[in-house]
């Protein structure tokens, strides 16, 4: 249950990271549409839940939400370290 808690989060963060128009400047050198963006933080959000929801459905409200607050932390810190270093080799480029 930890992977597939771990996985949502990852790609709720990436969807949450793609919905912002910084990062759409950097990855696609244009703002997306508006609808695209709605969509992208309605993903987000709704892996997050659901994330949330599995993680709590296996462990109880009380490990779940200690387990899915470091299921975040870390999935937030892979999204962002992945951002990082692809900003620094496209620069490199």
């Amino acid at each position: 249950m930890h992977l597939v808690t771990f996985a949502l989060c990852v790609a709720g963060f990436t969807a949450l990271a793609l919905a912002t128009e910084r990062q759409q400047d950097e990855l696609f050198g244009q703002p997306l549409a508006r609808k695209t963006t709605y969509t992208l933080r309605l993903a987000g959000w709704s892996a997050m839940l659901l994330a949330l929801f599995a993680i709590v459905l296996a462990q109880g409200w009380g490990m779940g939400l200690v387990s899915y607050s470091g299921h975040t932390s870390l999935a937030a810190g892979v999204v962002l370290a992945g951002l990082i270093v692809r900003s620094r080799l496209r620069g490199r480029a």
